[in-house]
């Protein structure tokens, strides 16, 4: 009789599995943040390693004695 009385719980659908996370989404955005402080820091010695470029000629009706007047 015991068991008679027992409801057995209804299942409507599929069971949804849930998804096994590459990252923890606790340490989700640590790691977000490290990827792109590290690739901002590539950038910058990348940038800063480089040959600079030779000075061009300077542009026609240039002043150089005007130039140094401005500057004091």
């Amino acid at each position: 009789m015991a068991q008679k009385n027992r409801k057995k719980e209804r299942v409507i659908g599929k069971p949804i599995e849930q998804k096994k996370h590459l990252i923890d989404p606790k340490y989700k955005s640590t790691v977000w943040t490290i990827i792109i402080v590290v690739v901002l820091i590539v950038f910058f010695i990348i940038n800063n390693t480089r040959k600079e470029p030779d000075q061009g000629p300077y542009p026609p009706n240039y002043n150089p004695k005007a130039a140094q007047e401005r500057l004091q």
